[in-house]
């Protein structure tokens, strides 16, 4: 690595902490659920993973498995919400598991096809690139605190990808990655993703 590349700012990504659906494999979109107990302490280890680092903007979904998980991290006191942030729109397949939704409609794929009175990956796609012309603005390294399939498609849209590719991409509760450049901000690039080495029982 070189003294150039690591003036480059990263953008740390934090999937929220366990919630009951996240248990349950129930689609989690606008419906606003706490953490489970070890879903806290998911946030609290991911707070231990995060100490000693500095960040200029520290940004998180008002949805409060979110915020909570940023609160519980320790980063609270300085972080401004973003309702960009919020997760897919699930709309009428809120609640429900992909089994079940695929009772529905055989053959349902959430990034192909979308929710009835939700988004479609487009529409989330349009709130991921506009966080990342904010971000591509800042000087500094910047945390968000976010859900897992918005943070999916935001790196498939910072990688210049399509967004469907966020498909390919999978987090676990607490899970920490870190987009970044390569040679230089012209060339962003996947740093780490789904560290959830700090999480535990």
């Amino acid at each position: 690595m070189s003294s150039n590349d690591q003036k480059l700012p990263l953008v740390y990504l934090a999937r929220h902490g366990e919630t009951a659906w996240t248990i349950s494999g129930q689609h989690t979109g606008l419906t606003d659920l706490p953490l489970t107990e070890r879903g806290e302490r998911n946030a609290r280890r991911l707070g231990d993973r995060l100490k000693g680092l500095t960040f200029t903007h520290v940004f998180a979904s008002p949805l409060q498995r979110a915020s909570r998980t940023c609160e519980l991290a320790g980063f609270g006191s300085v972080a401004v919400v973003d309702h960009d942030l919020v997760e897919w729109n699930y709309g009428d397949f809120d609640g429900k598991t992909t089994e079940q939704i695929q009772q529905q409609r055989p053959g349902w794929d959430l990034f192909r096809d979308g929710c009835p009175n939700g988004e479609l990956v487009g529409d989330v796609a349009v709130r991921a690139t506009r966080v990342i012309k904010r971000l591509q603005a800042v000087d500094g390294d910047v945390l968000l605190f976010s859900s897992g399939h918005f943070l999916c498609v935001l790196a498939a849209c910072w990688l210049q990808l399509d967004p469907v590719a966020g498909h390919r991409l999978f987090l676990g509760t607490a899970a920490l990655s870190i987009l970044g450049y390569h040679h230089g901000r012209y060339d962003p690039v996947l740093r780490l993703w789904n560290d959830c080495g700090h999480d535990g029982p």
